[in-house]
């Protein structure tokens, strides 16, 4: 039997522990623990990749708008999809 579980370091607990040895009691048991790489640490692994990503990023249009112009066009958008704030 093999048996993957993706979870936080928060989950690591022990009744996980205790649900792990009911689930496998009497048999012998491998426990290999590994992190995922968080997707920017990944995307950027290759030189290349990272590259393409960068350059892509910098010919992005930069916007500029102050906090009231913000919440303006939060206010507009919400208003366009019948969701206003005044609800609150």
């Amino acid at each position: 039997m093999q048996a993957t579980f993706k979870i936080s370091a928060e989950e690591l607990d022990d009744r996980l522990l205790q649900k792990i040895k009911k689930l496998v009691e009497g048999k012998p048991v491998t426990i290999t623990i590994t992190t995922e790489a968080d997707e920017t640490t990944y995307l950027t692994a290759n030189e290349a990749n990272k590259n393409h990503l960068l350059e892509s990023m910098a010919s992005e249009p930069e916007v500029t708008f102050s906090a009231e112009e913000f919440e303006k066009h939060v206010e507009e958008l919400l208003e366009q999809s019948g969701n206003s704030t005044d609800n609150k």
